[in-house]
């Protein structure tokens, strides 16, 4: 039962992931992003997951000095971009990641895409990064299953967090069947499908039982699913929301009503598919 905003699930590698972070992509540089990651603290977020692309690496940076809880305390996630990728090109991505960012390390660093013919060796520059300490946990992000078995035969280091689409549309049983087979934490990007999911009949039929919206309603199915999830809000009023999910439990029933809205449907990109 997870029950709270510091409840966390433990690793591949015994490291302590919050299941419930904020996600800032598309959130303004410098002091719109500073500020949401500094709300988000306050209201006892733990967990920040940025990324090189999203430009706000710096600002992220600034919130987290600012924010007044040590540092040791809090979850910092970024990803290396696709053109960055490559054994020599993601140490050096990394180490501008670190400089913006104003850490000596961070929690978890995960390949963005998996770029054909380069992300194996992006992977094992990020294994190298995990032995020198510089990065308490790796991990992979929109991997479908042959991506991560590729990765897994070729180095024998298993990603410690799969990051993907996942919401009520694109439910990807298959993949989080593989990824808790193999110990693979999976991890909810857009789990409200870039907001087309803040209201639908079922949803918020399902949430008037709750008291809850149907934002909420879904950020429970993730947890209940034993998905993390990093829900990108910048108000603080949404940030509260979001976090408000550990006082009810959804019934079997819903969770199934939940499952019957897939349409495998992507908002974001195919990962067998890109051109980026």
């Amino acid at each position: 039962m997870i029950a709270s905003l510091s409840d966390t699930t433990r690793l591949n590698n015994g490291v302590n992931m919050p299941w419930l972070g904020l996600g800032v992509w598309k959130v303004e540089n410098g002091g719109t992003v500073a500020q949401t990651v500094k709300s988000a603290i306050r209201l006892g977020y733990r967990s920040i997951d940025t990324a090189a692309v999203y430009g706000n690496e710096t600002g992220v940076g600034q919130g987290i000095r600012e924010c007044g809880v040590p540092r040791d305390e809090l979850f910092i996630t970024t990803k290396v971009w696709n053109s960055e990728q490559g054994y020599d090109s993601t140490l050096a991505a990394f180490d501008a990641s670190l400089e913006k960012l104003g850490l000596d390390y961070v929690d978890l660093y995960l390949v963005h895409w998996p770029v054909k013919g380069k992300y194996l060796e992006t992977w094992r520059a990020l294994t190298h990064l995990y032995k020198s300490g510089r990065v308490k946990a790796i991990g992979v992000s929109n991997f479908q299953i042959h991506h991560l078995e590729d990765i897994i035969r070729e180095t024998g280091v298993i990603p410690a967090v799969n990051q993907v689409e996942f919401h009520p549309y694109l439910t990807q049983k298959p993949l989080l069947a593989f990824c808790k087979d193999q110990g693979i934490q999976l991890e909810a990007w857009s789990p409200l499908a870039q907001g087309a999911l803040t209201s639908h009949p079922v949803l918020d039929e399902i949430g008037a039982k709750y008291g809850k919206s149907a934002s909420q309603v879904i950020l429970r199915w993730d947890l209940q699913n034993g998905v993390v999830t990093i829900p990108k809000t910048v108000t603080e009023s949404r940030l509260k929301e979001n976090a408000d999910i550990f006082d009810f439990v959804l019934s079997p029933s819903d969770m199934e009503a939940i499952d019957a809205l897939n349409r495998n449907e992507r908002k974001g990109s195919d990962p067998d598919n890109f051109n980026f």
